[in-house]
């Protein structure tokens, strides 16, 4: 006979199994991920069919199988409805849920993980429908995201250098890089005087190359590629986004959130060695609605 556990969980994918089951992959606090059927859910007139939607949050009494676990009873503890209502919102939400399915561990506790995934939904519900907040939620979810993987992006210091870095929005043409395959923000002036170290054997620390260090060594297939370039402002968004509260709206609304997002986006994929399949509907509908994003 089956032994049956309680679980509180979140629903963040089904599938079809059947004629009228359904497989739910849940995030719960006391197992982490775990996939469960619901049997019958497809149902019209199922008990189980509304409790297996997504973003559902659900107290579990689930029934331990063979190959797959089944779910006895769901009661209903919350739900998100104001993310359907807004297609934004509901995309920034899968693109979250997407990053944690990557992310959660089976059979071991997630509480922090599931705690933080739902404030991230509650805020995206609670936000007014303006596409800047909804991109900055959605960067400083993906952010934290890591951070709790400790896997967050380096944005307040050099990779190479190990040096500070501090925006400097008095020179328009300032700019810093940012490499993905070294794990955040770069010295552009470090970069290059490492390429030419590395491509000009004889080079040594003088006072013109005051950032090559002896400490530091790179061999030629380690000097990392730079992704792109930030400014000042970018920057500043990015180191910004360490911070436990995300920046105030009225403020938020005057910068490139989508940029930011896109630096995110790409060291997000290159961390979970896939590519993130909800940014295809964020973009469809962002592009619809630019007017109102810029």
């Amino acid at each position: 006979m089956s032994r049956t556990y309680k679980a509180t969980g979140i629903n963040l994918k089904a599938q079809v199994l059947g004629e009228s089951d359904r497989i739910v992959t849940i995030l719960t606090k006391e197992f982490g991920l775990i996939q469960a059927v619901a049997p019958g859910a497809r149902k019209q007139n199922s008990s189980l069919g509304a409790r297996t939607g997504m973003f559902v949050v659900n107290e579990l009494l689930i029934a331990k199988g063979r190959s797959l676990d089944k779910i006895i009873q769901a009661q209903t503890v919350k739900n998100y409805p104001g993310l359907a209502q807004n297609l934004g919102k509901l995309a920034a939400g899968q693109y979250l849920a997407e990053i944690v399915l990557c992310q959660a561990l089976s059979e071991q506790p997630q509480e922090e993980l599931y705690q933080l995934l739902n404030e991230y939904l509650d805020q995206l519900e609670a936000l007014p429908s303006q596409d800047a907040a909804i991109y900055a939620h959605l960067a400083h979810g993906v952010f934290h995201l890591f951070a709790l993987a400790g896997l967050s992006p380096q944005v307040q210091a050099c990779c190479l250098t190990h040096n500070s870095l501090k925006p400097n929005f008095t020179d328009p043409n300032w700019r810093v890089g940012f490499s993905v395959t070294a794990g955040g923000t770069v010295c552009l002036e470090a970069w290059e005087n490492l390429r030419k170290q590395r491509d000009e054997p004889g080079l040594s620390p003088s006072a013109d190359h005051p950032n090559l260090d002896y400490k530091t060594v790179f061999h030629r297939e380690e000097i990392p590629v730079i992704s792109c370039h930030l400014d000042a402002t970018e920057l500043a968004m990015l180191q910004y986004l360490s911070q436990p509260e995300i920046m105030r709206m009225e403020a938020a609304k005057n910068y490139s959130w989508l940029s930011v997002e896109q630096i995110l986006r790409q060291y997000a994929q290159y961390h979970l060695g896939r590519p993130i399949r909800s940014a295809t509907l964020i973009d469809s509908y962002f592009a619809a609605n630019h007017d109102a994003t810029v």
